[in-house]
C-alpha cells in the first residue's frame, strides 16, 4: 500500500499541493485527472523519486518495481525491438554479462546466467517485443529498424512500449493514448485490462478511463480527491458533491446573515449583549465554506460560414497515394454542408491519406476531385503544431491571418481557448504540447471555415478542453470529416462512420461499439475477419455473395488450423526431446556447460514458438467459429 500524508509541494512560486493525502491499495487502476498545470506530472515524478516534496511524507514505496513512461527519446541506432526489451533493465544486464563471458569462452561462469534467464522467460524477450510494437501499430519490419528513424509520436509509442515490457509491480502512464490511433489504443485497453499491478494514470480520454480504470483520483484546490468508480461515475459523483457543497454554502450564508443581522440589532442592548456575544463566537468557529464552481475556462464557437457551396467537395473514382504508390482505389465521396463523417481504418490503411488528398497536399493518382466555387477548408493534423512560429505570440499568429482585425476582438477570441494575458502575447515557444494544439485549433476556427478536416484534433487536450471543441462541433454548421482515436469525441460529433480498408474507403452500417468488438476479436490476424459484413449492403445477391465469400474464406482457415495443430504437435515433440536431454545429470558437468547453455536456449525459443502458436490456434478457432456463425 503507498501511502502519501500532509504532502506539501512547490514548483517555483507556484503551490501544487497542501495538505494532501493520498492512499494506493496493490492491484487498483487509478486515472489521475485535473487541469492542465494541477500537479498531475509533478505528483509522478513525487512517486519516481525525481522530486521531493517540501513536506509529508511517502510511505510504501521501498522495494517496489516501478515502470514508467519517459516523455523524450533520444536518436539511437539500436534496433526498435532491443531498444523495448532493454527497458527491463535486469535483464539487459544478464544479456550483457552473458554476451561477455561467452565472448571470451568463460561458459562455466555463463551456465548460472542461462539458467536465470530461462527463469524469467529471458529468451523469450525480443519475441514478445516483436507483439508489444505490433499492437501499438508498427509495421512488420519496424522491430529490425533504428529507433533514429522513427518520428516524434512513433518514439513516445517505442517508450510505452518499453513500459509495458518492463517487470513491475506500479506502471506509471503520462498520457499513453496520445501519439495512438483508435486501433492500438483499443489493444493498449485490453493490454492494461489483464495488467495485475498498480496502474496509475494520467488520461484525458473518457472511453479509454472508462474501460481501464476502477477509481479516479481528481487534483483540484491542491488537493487529491478520491472517487469510487470511472469517469462516468466520477462525473455524477462530483456533480453531487458540488450540488451538495452549493446547498451547505448558501446554508451557511444565510446564518451568517442571520448572526450578522442580530448582532447588529442587539449587541449594545443589555438584554442581549450576551447572545449576541455568544453569536459571535459561533461566528468564529465556523469553517469558512467555498461556493460550488466548475466554471470551464474554454468557450469558443465555430462562427457560420459567409458562404457554401453544394457539394462543398467530392471524389469521383479517385485512386489517393503517393509518388505512384496507390494507397485507395475507386474512392467515390460526397462532402456537402452538414455532412459530419468518422473515419475508421487500422493503422496504415489510408486514413491520413484520404484526408491529405482532400485538401489538396497529395494530387490524385487517377480520377477526378472537384471543389465549389465558396468551399473553405479548416484543416487540423499534427503537423500544424510544428508549423507554428514559436518566436511569435498567440496574438500575432492571428494578426499575420488577419491584418485589419482589432487587437480586442482577436484577445477576446482568444480568451475562449485560454490565451489570457500575458499568454496570449508571449511567444509560443515555451508553450506546452496542449497549449499549441490550442492555438492551431483557434487559427483553423478564427478562419470560419465550411468544411472541417481534423486529424486526431485531442492530441495534448485536456478534459475540459475536449468537452468544449466537442460542443462547439455539435453547433457547427459545416461539413466535418473527423480522424480520432478518443470515441466519446467521435459519438458525440460525427454521424456516419466509413472504414478505410483493403485499399478503399466504404460506409460503415455498425456503430462504435461493433467496430470495437471486431478490433479486439482480430488484432493478430493476418487479415481483417470478413469486414464486408461491416460495410453497406443491401441486396439479396450481395448477402449470398457475402456469403460464400464466407464459405471460400473458411477453407483455408481450416487448413492453416491443422497445419497450426501439426506444427504445436512437432513443437511439444521437440520440447520433449530437450526437456529429457536436461534430465541427464552429467549434462551439468564443468565439460558439458557450453551444451548446456545451448539446450536451454533452445528449449526458451520453443517454448515462446509454442506460446505464439498456441495464440494463434486460439484466434484461428475464433475466427473460424465466428465465420461459421455468420453463415449459420
Amino acid at each position: 500500500m503507498i501511502i502519501l500524508r500532509d504532502i506539501e509541494l512547490r514548483r517555483g512560486s507556484k503551490l501544487l499541493f497542501r495538505d494532501a493525502q493520498l492512499t494506493i491499495q496493490p492491484g487498483q487502476n487509478l486515472a489521475l485527472i485535473g487541469a492542465n498545470g494541477s500537479g498531475k506530472s509533478s505528483l509522478f515524478a513525487l512517486l519516481l523519486g525525481e522530486l521531493g516534496a517540501d513536506s509529508g511524507d511517502i510511505q510504501g514505496m521501498n522495494n517496489l518495481r516501478l515502470s514508467h513512461m519517459a516523455q523524450e527519446v533520444h536518436a539511437t541506432d539500436m534496433p526498435a525491438a532491443d531498444y523495448v526489451w532493454r527497458g527491463d533493465n535486469h535483464l539487459a544486464g544478464l544479456m550483457d554479462r552473458l554476451a561477455e563471458l561467452e565472448a571470451r569462452g568463460a561458459y562455466e561462469e555463463a551456465a548460472p546466467l542461462h539458467t536465470e534467464l530461462e527463469a524469467i522467460d529471458g529468451y523469450s524477450a525480443p519475441r514478445r517485443a516483436e507483439l508489444l510494437l505490433q499492437g501499438l501499430g508498427f509495421a512488420d519490419n519496424a522491430a529490425a529498424r533504428p529507433v533514429s528513424d522513427f518520428s516524434g509520436g512513433w518514439r513516445i509509442r517505442l517508450n510505452l512500449a518499453r513500459a509495458l515490457m518492463t517487470p513491475s509491480d506500479v506502471l506509471l502512464l503520462d498520457e499513453p493514448t496520445n501519439h495512438l490511433d483508435l486501433d492500438a489504443t483499443l489493444w493498449l485497453q485490453q493490454w492494461l485490462q489483464q495488467y495485475p499491478g498498480t496502474l496509475l494514470m494520467i488520461s484525458h480520454d473518457r472511453d479509454f478511463i472508462d474501460a481501464t480504470c476502477e477509481r479516479i483520483l481528481h487534483i483540484e484546490r491542491q488537493q487529491i480527491a478520491s472517487y469510487k468508480g470511472n469517469y462516468s461515475q466520477f462525473e455524477a459523483q462530483r456533480a453531487e458533491r458540488l450540488a451538495n457543497q452549493q446547498a451547505s454554502f448558501e446554508k451557511q450564508q444565510r446564518r451568517i446573515a442571520e448572526i450578522d443581522d442580530f448582532v447588529r440589532r442587539f449587541r449594545y442592548k443589555a438584554t442581549k449583549a450576551k447572545q449576541a456575544q455568544s453569536r459571535l463566537k459561533e461566528l468564529e468557529r465556523m469553517q469558512t465554506l467555498a461556493p460550488a464552481h466548475i466554471d470551464s475556462p474554454f468557450d469558443f464557437t465555430f462562427l457560420p460560414p459567409e458562404k457554401s457551396s453544394d457539394p462543398l467537395l467530392r471524389l469521383d473514382q479517385a485512386t489517393l497515394g503517393y509518388g505512384h504508390t496507390p494507397v485507395l482505389q475507386d474512392v467515390d465521396l460526397v462532402l456537402r454542408p452538414g455532412s459530419r463523417y468518422g473515419l475508421l481504418g487500422r493503422n496504415g490503411a489510408g486514413k491520413s491519406t484520404l484526408l491529405k488528398s482532400l485538401v489538396g497536399q497529395l494530387p490524385l493518382l487517377a480520377g477526378d476531385s472537384s471543389a465549389g466555387e465558396h468551399c473553405h477548408i479548416g484543416y487540423f493534423d499534427q503537423q500544424q503544431l510544428e508549423a507554428l512560429d514559436m518566436e511569435a505570440s498567440p496574438v500575432l499568429h492571428i494578426q499575420r491571418l488577419s491584418p485589419q482585425a482589432r487587437e480586442q476582438d482577436i484577445l477576446n477570441f482568444l480568451g475562449g481557448f485560454n490565451f489570457r494575458g500575458d499568454a496570449a502575447t508571449s511567444p509560443v515557444g515555451p508553450f506546452s504540447g496542449g497549449e499549441k494544439a490550442r492555438l492551431a485549433l483557434a487559427m483553423v476556427v478564427w478562419q470560419k471555415p465550411n468544411l472541417l478536416v481534423l486529424d486526431e484534433p485531442t492530441n495534448h487536450l485536456d478534459l475540459e478542453m475536449r468537452h468544449a471543441m466537442e460542443v462547439a462541433l455539435q453547433a457547427y454548421e459545416g461539413a466535418l470529416i473527423l480522424v480520432s482515436h478518443d470515441r466519446h469525441m467521435l459519438r458525440n460529433t460525427v454521424e456516419e462512420l466509413l472504414l478505410v480498408h483493403d485499399g478503399r474507403v466504404d460506409e460503415y452500417q455498425q456503430d462504435l461499439e461493433g467496430y470495437e468488438k471486431w478490433i479486439l476479436s482480430s488484432f493478430r490476424a493476418d487479415k481483417p475477419t470478413d469486414q464486408a459484413a461491416a460495410v453497406s449492403d443491401s441486396s439479396r445477391k450481395e448477402k449470398r455473395q457475402q456469403a460464400a465469400a464466407r464459405r471460400e474464406r473458411l477453407r483455408p482457415l481450416k487448413k492453416q488450423l491443422e497445419k497450426t495443430e501439426r506444427d504445436m504437435a512437432q513443437l511439444e515433440r521437440e520440447l520433449a526431446q530437450i526437456q529429457s536431454r536436461l534430465a541427464d545429470a552429467d549434462l551439468y558437468s564443468e565439460p558439458r556447460k557450453a551444451e548446456l547453455a545451448e539446450l536451454l536456449q533452445q528449449e526458451g525459443e520453443l517454448k515462446t514458438s509454442t506460446d505464439s502458436l498456441e495464440q494463434s490456434w486460439l484466434e484461428l478457432q475464433e475466427e473460424i467459429e465466428t465465420l461459421e456463425a455468420a453463415n449459420s
